[in-house]
C-alpha cells in the first residue's frame, strides 16, 4: 500500500499557499499527500509577536510531527527558534521567494513620498527599527493579523502605509498591492525571509530522503544557514531588530576557474537604541566560501558585536 504523506501546516491563507508548494513537489514525484492543519498559540492570540515569544507559530507544528499527527512540517523559516528542536530534523529548504520587504502606501506612494508624520504599520521590531533609522519622521506602529486585514488598514484610512514581506504578497497573488520593494540598503530582510522550512521526524529516514531529493535547494538552504548562524551568534530571537541577507554568487578565482561563494549582509541595533526615536544601526559584511555558511554567520556576528551591537537579548537569553 502506498504511503500518504501528511503535511502539517498552519490554516492561514499563506500558510496553506506555502505549504501547497511544497505538496505539489511530492505530487509530481508520484506521491500521495494530505494536508493537515494545525492551530497554533499564535493564531489564538492578538498580542504583539515580540510579547508572545519565539516559536509561537511553530510550537504545534512541531508537537503534531513528534507525536506522529503528521509526517511533514512546514514552516515560514524565519518564524523557526534558531535552537536545534530533538527528534526533528530539517530535511529541505525549497527555493526561496524574493527575500526583500514591500511597501503598500495609501496613493501609491513610495517610502520617500511619504510626509513626515505619516503612520506605518509593522509587526516587526526589525521593520520597525529600521524604517525609525532612515529619519524619514514616520510614526511606526505595531499591527497584528493576516494579510488582508493589514491591508485593509491602509484601503479604510486607518494608516498611511504597511510594511510586509514581499515573499508573502507574491504567494498569496497579491503582488500588485505593492507600491514599493524595498532596496536591503534601506532595509535588510529577516534571516531566513521568503524561505520555507519543512521538517520530519529524525528517524524517518525515508521521508527526509524524498523530501531532500523532491523539495530541497541547496543555494538555498547556504544562504539563509549563514544569515540563521548570524542570528544564533548573536543570540537573538526571531522577534529581535536583526536583519540579514546571503547571497550566493559566482567568483573568478586566480586561475580562472568559477567557483561559489556567499555574500552575507547584516544590521543590528546598536545596544539599547532600538528603543529611541532615531536608533543606531550597525551593519557589517563578508563573504566565504559556500561550504562555509555556517562559520561565515557566526563570524559576521562577531564582528556586529565588535562594533557596538549589543544588549540583543534580555535576562536568561530571552529576545525582549
Amino acid at each position: 500500500m502506498t504511503r500518504t504523506i501528511r503535511i502539517g501546516t498552519r490554516a492561514s491563507a499563506l500558510a496553506l499557499t506555502q505549504t501547497g508548494t511544497v505538496a505539489d513537489a511530492l505530487r509530481r514525484a508520484g506521491q500521495q499527500v494530505e494536508i493537515v492543519k494545525v492551530t497554533t498559540p499564535g493564531d489564538r492570540s492578538s498580542a504583539p509577536i515580540a510579547e508572545i515569544g519565539v516559536g509561537v507559530f511553530t510550537s504545534a507544528l512541531r508537537e503534531a510531527l513528534k507525536d506522529g499527527r503528521v509526517d511533514v512540517a512546514v514552516h515560514s523559516y524565519k518564524d523557526l527558534p534558531t535552537a536545534a528542536e530533538p527528534g526533528i530534523v530539517l530535511a529541505a529548504v525549497p527555493p526561496r521567494e524574493d527575500p526583500r520587504d514591500a511597501l503598500i502606501a495609501r496613493d501609491g506612494l513610495t517610502l520617500a513620498e511619504l510626509p513626515p508624520g505619516s503612520t506605518v504599520g509593522t509587526g516587526s521590531n526589525r521593520r520597525s527599527a529600521q524604517l525609525r533609522a532612515l529619519g524619514l519622521g514616520l510614526q511606526v506602529v505595531p499591527i497584528r493579523g493576516n494579510v488582508d486585514s493589514r491591508l485593509r488598514k491602509v484601503h479604510e484610512g486607518e494608516l498611511d502605509a504597511i510594511v510586509l514581506a514581499r515573499a508573502g504578497l507574491s504567494r498569496l497573488g497579491l503582488a500588485d498591492q505593492i507600491t514599493e520593494t524595498l532596496d536591503p540598503i534601506q532595509m535588510l530582510p529577516s534571516p531566513a525571509q521568503g524561505a520555507l522550512a519543512v521538517e520530519c521526524r529524525a528517524d524517518d529516514v525515508d521521508i527526509e530522503h524524498l523530501l531532500q531529493s523532491t523539495v530541497n535547494d541547496a543555494g538555498t538552504r547556504s544562504a539563509v544557514t549563514a544569515e540563521r548562524a548570524m542570528l544564533a551568534a548573536l543570540e537573538a530571537g526571531c522577534s529581535a531588530p536583526v536583519g540579514a541577507l546571503a547571497e550566493v554568487v559566482e567568483d573568478l578565482e586566480a586561475d580562472g576557474s568559477i567557483v561559489e561563494r556567499i555574500s552575507l549582509r547584516g544590521v543590528a541595533a546598536a545596544g539599547d537604541d532600538e528603543a529611541s526615536d532615531v536608533p543606531v544601526l550597525i551593519r557589517a559584511s563578508a563573504v566565504a566560501n559556500s561550504g562555509d555558511a555556517e562559520r561565515l554567520g557566526r563570524e559576521l556576528a562577531a564582528e556586529l558585536l565588535d562594533l557596538g551591537a549589543g544588549a540583543l537579548s534580555g535576562p536568561g537569553g530571552k529576545p525582549r
